[in-house]
């Protein structure tokens, strides 16, 4: 710069803008939810008129403990979801919800009376309960906090507790709605039975770990064998070989399954070590494929199969309990044991029979009522035999500290001292257990209230079928959309298979059954229930009133009974209900019942993790179908689990847990938000400190982009604004991608595709805009004067402003509102109380669109060559170049021509020729017909913009180029 040459620096058009390139999002987020309570964001949507209602209902969490990742996780997807519809013109409302009752409460408060030596039977049933509602409510306030500050937006004011007096009310109405239509009945079945908990469990309260089981091999002797002819058959005194994981059912045998369709034969033993529990000369029948396994367990060394053993024959075969006949059985086993046939029986692994003990599982179960097998009570509530069974009287099979008890191996014993057994084992499998205690669990026979599934019921509200299960498999497939599909198929082939739901738990915090049965009446008997609208009228209104604790008043039968019917002649049922019928029934004291529910009770959303398939989605749909005919919900979106950042499952154990205060604290909210919209949440995802160092590198990537829109956008006005149809080309194109990504952001949002729709701005946000647009348009904003086409770019920039932070706004709920209130400060403004703005159809241009790909694809060309001189250090930037580039293409040529190609490519010129490319040309192998000489630009720098151009020096301001010397003025 010559001496005189003024310095231009303060002329040109910097960004200006106070937005902090550093985020500081910890300090500053508590701030922003401080503001939406103050100015009340969710309320003043609720306010907005005409506008179609979208209902995301809460699946309720328990209300026991901090929140863990897939807490936040979850939370974080249901609030881009309301969020997004909201602000897609919906009246989008959340009632966020708690699981107030049950077990994990209930187990919570009987630690704290172990821990102090206390006996919680001894205390009164309403003081405990009590104090259960107080522990809930507890850690519904901290929970409460916990999700606020992840940015979650919703009814926190009135959020909906299972335990409220009205939702307790509700509850116990829907239970009679059972009762009235026929579904409800007692059965004797046997269910999973927590000995530690005391209670039966729930499919979705059970999960599988590895446990190691006593295995035993079980001689029941053939005491009757025909033939079909009737004839003896020669089988008679031979064995039926069975194998089991559990000899404590053994005393409950009341047959043996063979299945007809695998092949059977009758095995000899022919040399064994002296003294071994399979000696030579026994007689097994055994299935083919298994024989040669079985024998070698045994220790026998040789063997002959003898002949076989049809189907026919098996089904002709009467064996006797093995303990038959034992000292001190005192008869308890001298009952004959039949050979029914049974599908469930396979080769793969035993001996090809199944013994089968009706009160102890579910196949044996179904096997003893179709053959009219008598059930067995000898196990206790406390996982211990009854104390009148012969020989194991109170042997206890799992103690109340989840371990195993003596009870096998008294059973083992006692087979080995009858010569019952040929021999026995471990194995490592994997086991049902208490998802609370972590014990294993037993199958156990007890009385248990139950939902039948396949019971007609007359209700009018048969549209979708007549049966529980018929309206939930229509509903699956006619009303509901899955998100995603492979949702359907899970929940459709468990409610296919599923058995009648157990409704009735044997503990003391919940929604009891309020129901009375009729004294010395039989659960088959006429009557046996008792059926009253004006009873359970009664026993509503009570509830309304004072909550579910009233039923265990003192009184409590004859308060709801008299003076109708005389209370001595009624039971009152004092089980409590499942939590999942609690939880499924949110339905109607939420979205029936309260102002911001909805029309018809049906939800437009219920989004759980994909472990809700047996929980929360298939209760819910099990009690609708039977009270309204129908599932619940419109569409179900299912989550995946989370990982750490090697796919393995979190555990303290493992010290591989990540807690979401911790991120909050290390990150801000914003970053685990963005963790939540960059991940395919519909699978398995993964977290941990590199992938949230990912994370954070993205969100500093976007920041900066809304950070040069806000710099660039300082003093915008109206009067600045220009019509599309009199911009460059340049700004029209941005129009046109706009209108392309306003289409995919809102059929992302519409189908919960955040992952898309974030990947979709993020990559036009840091390609089409901070590498190419902005890039170009620098030189327009910084050194044009108040020109046609630096409105133009103004104008771009405060549309792209809008749709940025508006499509946005559901994910970096903190960030967007940050950069909002940088351009429209004010004590009520705030981004989310705006839509997502209209994006005019004209601004598509696919004509446009098609030009502009082939004028940056030889941009890219271009580019490349420059890179090339500027890695060699023939120049230092891009405007010291004025490139030949040698086009083939004579209508790609015509385009470059069409517009200022020189400032594309940020060159201070550019010539466009059509002659051949010459060799020494640089080209690209994917830019075929392109080629790029790089020549140096000719004149002098322009001491403003920086290009090197002819006309510099030559004009009223020194040191310019023209179009700086008229920006001057």
């Amino acid at each position: 710069m010559c001496a005189e040459t003024p310095d231009y620096k303060n002329t040109v058009n910097l960004p200006k803008t106070d937005f902090p390139m550093r985020a500081g999002l910890p300090k500053r987020e508590p701030d922003w939810l401080a503001r939406w309570e103050k100015i009340g964001v969710y309320d003043r949507l609720r306010e907005k008129q005409g506008r179609t209602p979208f209902t995301l209902h809460d699946g309720p969490p328990y209300a026991n403990g901090n929140l863990h990742i897939g807490h936040a996780l979850n939370k974080t997807i249901k609030d881009m979801i309301v969020r997004s519809h909201q602000m897609m013109g919906f009246d989008a409302r959340y009632v966020p919800g708690w699981d107030c009752h049950g077990l994990p409460i209930e187990w919570k408060i009987e630690e704290q009376y172990r821990a102090k030596g206390q006996d919680k039977d001894a205390v009164d049933v309403v003081e405990f309960r009590q104090e259960c509602r107080a522990f809930a409510d507890k850690w519904v306030n901290i929970q409460r906090e916990e999700f606020k500050r992840l940015g979650i937006t919703g009814n926190w004011e009135n959020p909906y507790l299972t335990m409220d007096y009205h939702a307790e009310a509700v509850i116990a109405e829907e239970f009679m709605k059972f009762l009235m239509n026929g579904t409800l009945y007692q059965g004797s079945k046997p269910v999973m039975w927590s000995p530690v908990e005391k209670t039966a469990l729930a499919e979705a309260e059970i999960e599988y770990h590895e446990h190691q089981s006593h295995t035993i091999w079980v001689k029941f002797p053939v005491v009757r064998a025909v033939e079909a002819t009737g004839a003896r058959s020669n089988l008679l005194g031979v064995n039926v070989v069975i194998w089991t994981t559990t000899p404590w059912t053994i005393p409950s045998n009341r047959a043996v399954a063979f299945n007809p369709a695998l092949s059977y034969g009758l095995y000899k033993v022919t040399a064994a070590p002296e003294g071994n529990w399979a000696q030579k000369g026994d007689h097994y029948i055994l299935a083919d494929n298994l024989a040669e396994e079985v024998m070698k367990t045994a220790k026998v060394e040789e063997f002959i199969r003898k002949r076989d053993v049809t189907a026919e024959q098996l089904d002709l075969l009467i064996c006797a309990h093995p303990l038959r006949g034992v000292e001190g059985g005192e008869g308890e086993w001298d009952y004959d044991v039949p050979m029914l046939p049974g599908d469930h029986v396979t080769d793969d692994a035993g001996t090809g029979f199944v013994h089968t003990a009706p009160s102890h599982g579910a196949d044996d179960f179904i096997l003893g009522v179709k053959h009219g097998l008598e059930m067995t009570h000898n196990v206790v509530e406390d996982g211990s035999f009854r104390k009148t069974l012969p020989l194991f009287g109170g042997e206890v099979i799992i103690t109340p500290k989840g371990k195993e008890g003596g009870a096998n191996t008294a059973v083992i014993n006692a087979l080995a001292g009858v010569g019952a057994l040929i021999a026995r084992g471990r194995v490592k499998h994997s086991y049902p257990h208490s998802w609370r205690s972590k014990a294993p669990v037993i199958f156990r026979n007890t009385p248990q209230w139950f939902a039948a599934v396949d019971r007609d019921i007359e209700d009018g509200m048969g549209e979708m079928g007549d049966t529980i299960r018929e309206r939930a498999l229509n509903s699956i497939d006619k009303l509901v959309k899955w998100h995603p599909q492979s949702g359907r198929n899970r929940l459709f082939s468990m409610i296919e298979a599923r058995p009648d739901w157990v409704l009735s738990r044997q503990r003391a915090w919940g929604v009891p059954l309020t129901c009375f049965t009729r004294k010395d009446a039989l659960p088959s008997d006429p009557g046996f229930l008792l059926q009253d609208p004006a009873v359970n009228a009664r026993i509503v209104a009570a509830f309304e009133e004072e909550g579910a604790d009233c039923w265990y008043a003192e009184g409590a039968k004859e308060r709801f009974l008299a003076p109708d019917y005389n209370p001595d002649e009624w039971e009152q049922v004092f089980d409590v209900l499942d939590v999942w019928f609690d939880s499924g029934s949110t339905h109607a004291f939420v979205l029936r019942d309260r102002p911001d529910g909805t029309v018809d009770g049906i939800a437009d959303v219920y989004m759980e993790g994909t472990d809700q398939h047996r929980g929360w989605f298939h209760s819910s749909l099990l009690q609708a179908c039977g009270t309204k005919g129908r599932a619940p919900y419109r569409n179900v979106v299912t989550h995946g689990f989370t990982l750490d950042e090697k796919g393995n499952k979190m555990s303290k154990s493992l010290g591989n847990t990540i807690v979401p205060e911790k991120i909050v604290q290390q990150y801000g909210a914003d970053i685990l938000r963005l963790w939540v919209a960059q991940t395919d949440y519909t699978a398995d995802q993964r977290i941990g400190p590199e992938i949230l160092k990912g994370t954070a590198d993205s969100y500093r990537r976007l920041r900066n982009t809304m950070r040069y829109l806000l710099g660039a956008l300082a003093d915008f006005t109206e009067a600045d604004r220009v019509e599309p149809a009199d911009m460059p080309e340049l700004e029209r194109w941005v129009l046109h991608r706009l209108a392309e990504l306003d289409h995919k952001v809102r059929t992302g949002y519409a189908a919960f595709d955040f992952q898309g729709v974030f990947s979709a701005v993020f990559n036009f946000a840091t390609v089409d805009l901070s590498s190419f647009y902005f890039d170009i348009r620098k030189d327009v904003l910084y050194c044009d004067g108040d020109t046609e086409r630096r409105r133009a770019a103004r104008t771009v920039m405060d549309i792209l402003f809008h749709r940025l932070t508006t499509w946005l706004a559901p994910i970096l709920v903190f960030t967007m509102e940050e950069v909002w209130l940088e351009r429209f400060p004010g004590d009520t403004s705030s981004v989310h109380l705006v839509d997502m703005p209209d994006t005019p159809a004209d601004w598509l241009d696919e004509p446009l669109a098609t030009k502009w790909a082939k004028v940056r694809g030889v941009r890219r060309v271009v580019t490349a060559a420059l890179e090339v001189q500027r890695t060699d250090k023939v120049i230092g930037a891009s405007l010291e170049a004025a490139p030949v580039v040698h086009v083939r293409d004579d209508d790609v040529l015509a385009a470059l021509k069409s517009v200022n190609f020189a400032d594309i490519c940020i060159t201070s010129d550019v010539i466009l020729s059509g002659d051949p490319i010459p060799a020494e040309a640089f080209r690209m192998p994917d830019a075929e017909g392109v080629g790029v000489v790089f020549e140096k630009a000719e004149g002098e720098k322009c001491q403003r913009c920086w290009k090197i151009l002819p006309d510099v020096g030559s004009h009223s301001h020194p040191g310019v180029c023209g179009r700086c010397d008229t920006a001057l003025g």
